[in-house]
């Protein structure tokens, strides 16, 4: 899957975002983009490879108002689960 793809598969209320390979900043300029596209409520669950998107997601789920619901690290990268503000 290229960086730019959604995956297919998600259930509805679900958007996931493959950005494996991507080096800052476009992680998060992607992500927020994503965020952007989103309504109220739904999930965006962004995997990519990028150390310094530990420490820019996280800032910008700050920034945004949106909920960061889980993170975690594994074998091919990092994960994101992040919920879109109500309102």
């Amino acid at each position: 899957m290229n960086a730019l793809s959604l995956e297919a598969d998600a259930p509805a209320g679900v958007v996931a975002l493959d950005l494996v390979g991507l080096k800052c900043p476009l992680p998060v300029l992607r992500a927020r983009k994503a965020l952007r596209a989103l309504a109220p409520g739904e999930l965006l669950i962004v995997r990519c490879t990028d150390p310094l998107a530990a420490i820019d997601i996280p800032h910008l789920v700050n920034e945004t108002g949106d909920a960061l619901e889980g993170q975690a690290h594994d074998e091919r990268g990092l994960v994101f689960h992040i919920r879109r503000r109500g309102s």
